[in-house]
């Protein structure tokens, strides 16, 4: 066999992956495709949903729920944004299977035993981040920002120092969406963390000994994403640091529950060496006491 067709042996199986990698992708694109023109076709009834919480705002202020289109093209910009949204959460399953068909193969049955649940999880996290983002978040935001408008109790015109002055909410639909979409994937990103750190876990990159030490750190950088991610108002950041750093910790206990699962299976394969570890914390014990 000549040194060519050896190299073309070798790189078949390279051709076949990516073979695969692009069915699977062009299966993720139709399925998402086909999710956006479904969203498209009920984009208004989409969007008055996601109004609801900005409405319900409104209608405690006595006021009504107009949001208005400054420039001609608006309107159908805010209907592809609300089907890139829809077609995304509709295709997502269907993108998840598509994934786990291409890396499953690859796996061994206690890996994909492994994998499987946090290939669940993480949708389901999704999801109830988006949800705390709109039904409590979002409202407690937008009842924030509606505080500075300048009316009376009766809708008459706030007097100023030269000439009577009403500042009143006129929104913009897209820039509605922008912000509620803001929200809605900035919380249901922030949701992953305990699926994400959990999995990091299961492979041994982090520990909880690890994340319990660099705790300090995790709170400067809750903190710069709460501000980043959110609104300059402090009552949306304030809910976004708890919510995360509560993430943090949960995460630190289901680490800690995947080293102990891990220590229990080593132990009675007779891999894990209970002499071992007593020698290396008392002499950890000895180091500490000499210093």
């Amino acid at each position: 066999m000549s040194q060519t067709d050896e190299i073309d042996d070798s790189s078949a199986p390279l051709i076949e992956h990516l073979a695969e990698l692009r069915n699977r992708l062009i299966h993720s694109v139709v399925a998402f495709v086909i999710g956006m023109v479904i969203c498209f076709t009920v984009a208004t009834p989409i969007f008055n949903f996601l109004t609801a919480p900005l409405c319900q705002v409104l209608a405690d202020r006595g006021q009504d729920c107009d949001l208005i289109f400054i420039s001609p093209q608006e309107g159908f910009f805010v209907a592809i944004k609300v089907s890139l949204l829809g077609g995304f959460l509709l295709a997502f399953p269907y993108i998840g299977l598509q994934m786990w068909r291409f890396v499953a193969p690859g796996l061994y049955k206690t890996e994909k035993g492994a994998f499987l649940p946090f290939l669940i999880a993480s949708p389901f996290m999704f999801i109830l981040g988006a949800s705390f983002a709109f039904y409590v978040v979002t409202p407690l935001a937008y009842d924030f920002f509606l505080g500075f408008q300048q009316f009376g109790a009766e809708g008459e015109a706030v007097v100023g120092e030269t000439a009577p002055l009403s500042v009143v909410f006129q929104g913009s639909a897209q820039e509605y969406l922008n912000l509620t979409i803001k929200f809605i994937v900035a919380f249901g990103l922030c949701f992953q963390l305990p699926v994400l750190l959990t999995l990091m876990g299961k492979a041994g990159l982090v520990s909880a000994e690890g994340l319990g030490n660099v705790r300090k750190y995790a709170v400067v950088g809750i903190l710069v994403l709460a501000a980043l991610v959110t609104p300059p108002d402090v009552i949306t950041q304030v809910i976004l640091f708890v919510v995360v750093y509560g993430l943090y910790e949960v995460s630190i206990f289901l680490v800690r529950r995947v080293e102990t699962k891990r220590e229990e299976k080593l132990r009675a394969e007779g891999y894990y060496d209970d002499e071992d570890l007593a020698d290396a914390e008392m002499a950890e014990f000895d180091e500490e006491d000499g210093k």
